[in-house]
């Protein structure tokens, strides 16, 4: 691979795959006394917030009826 001026690279199709890599993926480089690796990232922190509050709500409102409640409409 070649590291273009900005310091970019391009990641194979085949390791974007077996990686789950997508357009908009998140990725890290874990440096350690070997080289480097490339990993991709989890579950950022909004994901694992809202996954924490699924199921958890003790009220059923319908779409309008919460609009209606973040407008401050009665």
């Amino acid at each position: 691979m070649r590291v273009t001026s900005k310091g970019q690279v391009t990641i194979p199709l085949e390791v974007r795959r077996r990686l789950g890599i997508e357009p908009g993926s998140e990725v890290d480089f874990r440096v350690d006394a070997e080289g480097a690796r490339l990993v991709r990232r989890t579950g950022g922190d909004g994901e694992a917030l809202v996954s924490g509050m699924r199921g958890r709500a003790t009220t059923r409102m319908t779409t309008d009826e919460l609009l209606a409640l973040t407008r401050g409409e009665d």
